[in-house]
């Protein structure tokens, strides 16, 4: 058998271009999907549908949003986002929250897992809906302490910093809740403004259209600050309660993340798209009208307050009896 070197040459020529062309598609050369943790319409959803849209436009590619919720502290969505192959084509849509889902019991990794970007964040409150009879957060713990226990409250998922910071309300004050919780923030909210609930601590960034719209009666900041919104000034619960300090603030970091093993490629070409829309006009502007705070962190940095806020949170948790894995087996060290 003869064998055509000439046509051998030009089919390895022609096997090799094809490869450097494969090769040559640079990051990202199809759509990006970010599956969200929380619910639509909450504040992860929303700050997460603003900044995909504003990095699309730094993008060759289009950034496609949606929500896998449920779970302990978001872990359903995190683990599907886990599961999924560390090219960047799969982000998660995340808070400060879900850094509690190893402490949970929901989720069997440090957070260190994920590479992440702050967006910002929003205070907390907490609000009763407007034909409340409570009209002080002293009414409102004084009946817990006539019938401990009774009074629902929404404070999103368990393990949610809502969550957390309805506990430290009931430490802080000596109050007694009963706790409900809800897939996200918007549809705490909804069962306040329903009566399905008496009580719900979120966001001022997600409460401020139902207070503006006389749907919700804010009662206290859950930060040492009070804050100005539909034209009343809500008082900090730390000028009501000094036991607060002991457990209060905890502030939320929104955001997203991908695979802290994804290649430096990806993290560059992410990190280029968010650099150029944190400092765009959009948001910043998005950012005033919603009550929130800008951050921009990425990376080593945000990986370092992340850092931060899962031992903070770990152990506070722990304290408040809310943890069914020691947070020293997951190598969190105390703050």
């Amino acid at each position: 058998m003869k064998f055509n070197l000439a046509k051998l040459a030009a089919t390895a020529v022609l096997v090799t271009g094809l490869g450097t062309a494969a090769n040559a598609q640079d990051y990202p050369f199809r759509d990006i999907t970010t599956a969200v943790v929380w619910g639509a319409g909450g504040g992860t959803d929303s700050i997460n549908r603003m900044i995909m849209a504003e990095m699309e436009k730094h993008l060759p590619v289009s950034i496609n949003v949606i929500n896998q919720t449920g779970g302990v502290a978001g872990s359903n969505g995190m683990v599907y986002v886990q599961n999924q192959p560390d090219d960047g084509y799969t982000l998660v849509g995340l808070s400060e929250s879900n850094v509690t889902a190893a402490v949970q019991g929901g989720w069997g990794q440090r957070f260190d897992f994920w590479y992440p970007f702050i967006v910002g964040g929003s205070p907390d409150l907490i609000s009763v809906p407007a034909d409340s009879p409570y009209t002080t957060l002293q009414d409102l713990v004084d009946a817990t302490k006539a019938e401990p226990g009774t009074i629902p409250a929404a404070a999103s998922g368990a393990g949610s910093i809502h969550h957390l910071n309805l506990l430290a309300i009931q430490n802080g004050a000596d109050a007694e809740f009963l706790f409900v919780p809800y897939g996200g923030s918007a549809p705490g909210q909804e069962a306040a403004v329903a009566g399905e609930v008496q009580v719900v601590v979120t966001s001022l960034a997600e409460q401020a259209a139902l207070i503006e719209g006389g749907l919700l009666r804010p009662l206290a900041m859950l930060t040492e600050d009070s804050a100005e919104i539909g034209g009343m000034t809500v008082p900090s619960a730390f000028d009501i309660y000094e036991g607060l300090g002991a457990y209060l603030p905890l502030k939320q970091t929104i955001g997203f993340a991908i695979h802290d093993s994804a290649s430096d490629e990806v993290k560059a070409a992410l990190g280029a798209a968010f650099e150029q829309a944190i400092a765009s006009d959009v948001v910043a502007e998005w950012a005033a009208a919603n009550n929130y705070d800008v951050g921009g962190q990425y990376g080593e940095e945000a990986q370092a307050i992340f850092t931060t806020l899962e031992a903070n949170f770990a152990y506070t948790l722990q304290e408040l009896g809310a943890t069914t894995v020691d947070p020293m087996s997951l190598g969190i060290e105390k703050p």
